[in-house]
């Protein structure tokens, strides 16, 4: 069997987000789904208080995790609009509620999601569909640097209305529901996979 290709990238260089994306339409010449699961903050800026947060720093956050959204999306729209696709980003309830040693990451997550919206309603006459997916915590190596994160794990078992924490295969599931034609009527949506966590009140 074939072995899919890897494209080595760093999303905060435009030359090298154009650099994979002629490989992918010399490889493949079209595509019609795109995941956006990159993020990453200085560790002194998601610890403490959201008020220390550096100009560097806020800088740096944005640009990896919310910015390189709307790159990627430039560079794919070519090979998307052909027989039309589906882009997912992944994000956080850190977004929109405040939650312990998130801090600069939560900013540019909300900055991510408003992007979904303006860019399903830039491609969607393209038929292309943008949305996102705000999963809850699951223990990633990137999660784990996140000071205090196993508080986190525990607080959102026991008050999610499912009563546990997210399984990484339903995150899964869920971006292969909207990246699919299942999804075809969904577009600049966050859906929440969290097992109910987001409902609860206090």
């Amino acid at each position: 069997s074939q072995k899919s290709p890897l494209y080595s990238c760093d999303v905060t260089k435009d030359d090298e987000i154009k650099s994979v994306f002629d490989k992918v339409t010399q490889d493949f010449g079209a595509l019609h789904f795109l995941v956006h699961c990159v993020a990453f903050a200085k560790k002194e800026d998601i610890s403490g208080r959201t008020v220390d947060t550096s100009r560097d720093g806020f800088h740096l956050a944005h640009d990896v995790s919310a910015y390189s959204l709307i790159a990627i999306t430039k560079a794919a729209e070519p090979l998307l609009e052909k027989e039309g696709g589906s882009i997912v980003a992944l994000t956080y309830l850190g977004s929109e509620k405040v939650v312990p040693n998130y801090n600069v990451m939560g900013l540019a997550k909300a900055s991510l999601e408003s992007s979904v919206r303006y860019l399903a309603a830039d491609l969607g006459k393209k038929n292309i569909r943008v949305n996102g997916i705000s999963a809850g915590p699951i223990s990633t190596l990137a999660a784990r640097g996140i000071s205090g994160f196993t508080t986190m794990l525990e607080n959102h078992r026991n008050r999610a209305a499912l009563g546990r924490n997210v399984e990484v295969e339903e995150v899964g599931n869920a971006a292969f529901f909207l990246l699919s034609p299942l999804a075809s009527g969904i577009t600049g949506e966050i859906i929440f996979v969290d097992c109910g966590y987001r409902i609860m009140g206090a």
